[in-house]
């Protein structure tokens, strides 16, 4: 999630159980430690990919985390102890804060590995975008009133109950991806489309939209689905260019990128560059992690061995106001394919 819902969440927790003893200083003290495992984003890992791929790596493991808390709860004790409430007490607020980041971070799209340095894939819940106002509004409500009223000898009710509604709309999301995945899968078996992989995730800013990605061999299937759909969706068919992967049989890269992505990729080749892309990310024709991974030299393909990551636009308002208006009204529907054609004439 954002930085700034992850330092609401972080200053919610800690003031739900701290705050009546640290007062306003529970609200700071746990946006910082909310904060703390998204800084790995300063470490320069040697290429764009290896950038996307480690981000949420060690700063997101359970393990470490569960032995940081241990460790700044003893440091916190012995630096400044407080006799009015326990080391469990602190220990339990301090992991708390730092677990339930790392969670959050599982039910967005991209990717994260809680159980490193196991090479598990990571975890990619996908049931909330990466920005949602739904799930932030309650935590910020309760930092707000506690940053105004105080929180010193209180009974941090307020931070409880926006937990408890953040964490139902965390519960509300699954639905809405159980409900999408399900109508596509009756439309699939309809039309006889034998998936390898299904793939779905809401769209920008809300959780009533959803965008399910079928992979089907050398295309891919993009389809909508909202919760007010009267009608079947349909199911769009856009090319994959899976041929073009062969080209990166000995890519490190690219290995470590269909590892990262569970092989939701899509392959182009673009003014003598093939393109590969993480189709999961953003909305149809605007992702964000776009990489070069080989150019051709003449008739033959040569692997790029620095990767940089393209520039990706983030699409406008127009698009933004298309989609708010598709999850009210089924038809007319949005022209997937033609944005999908989009992304490689910029």
């Amino acid at each position: 999630m954002d930085s700034i819902t992850q330092a609401l969440l972080g200053a919610t927790v800690q003031a739900s159980l701290l705050g009546r003893w640290q007062g306003r200083k529970a609200l700071l003290y746990g946006a910082v430690l909310g904060t703390l495992p998204d800084l790995d984003v300063v470490i320069d890992y040697g290429d764009a990919i290896a950038d996307m791929t480690y981000h949420r790596g060690f700063s997101h493991s359970l393990f470490v985390l569960s032995t940081l808390a241990v460790v700044l709860a003893w440091l916190a004790r012995r630096i400044r102890p407080d006799p009015a409430y326990s080391g469990m007490r602190l220990f339990l607020t301090v992991w708390l804060v730092l677990v339930t980041h790392v969670l959050l971070d599982a039910f967005t799209s991209y990717g994260t590995q809680l159980f490193w340095p196991l090479t598990t894939p990571p975890v990619a819940w996908s049931s909330v975008f990466i920005i949602d106002p739904l799930y932030s509004i309650p935590l910020l409500l309760a930092v707000l009133v506690g940053a105004i009223a105080g929180l010193k000898g209180r009974s941090p009710r307020l931070a409880g109950v926006a937990l408890a509604l953040s964490t139902v709309y965390l519960g509300f999301t699954l639905a809405g991806k159980q409900m999408a995945e399900q109508r596509v899968e009756t439309v699939m078996a309809e039309q006889g489309i034998q998936a390898s992989q299904i793939f779905s995730t809401p769209t920008p800013f809300n959780s009533l939209l959803w965008r399910v990605i079928v992979i089907d061999d050398d295309r891919y299937h993009e389809a909508l689905v909202s919760w007010f759909d009267d009608r079947p969706p349909e199911l769009v068919a856009i090319p994959r260019g899976k041929q073009l992967a062969a080209v990166l049989s000995e890519s490190p890269q690219h290995a470590r990128l269909q590892w990262f992505t569970g092989g939701v990729l899509r392959y182009d080749e673009v003014a003598g560059q093939l393109l590969v892309t993480d189709v999961r990310l953003g909305m149809t024709g605007f992702h964000p992690f776009r990489f070069a991974l080989a150019e051709r030299n003449s008739a033959e393909w040569r692997l790029i061995p620095f990767v940089d990551r393209l520039p990706a636009e983030r699409g406008d308002m127009s698009r933004l106001k298309e989609i708010w208006q598709r999850i009210w009204h089924q038809q007319p529907g949005l022209p997937l394919a033609e944005w999908a054609a989009e992304l490689n004439r910029r």
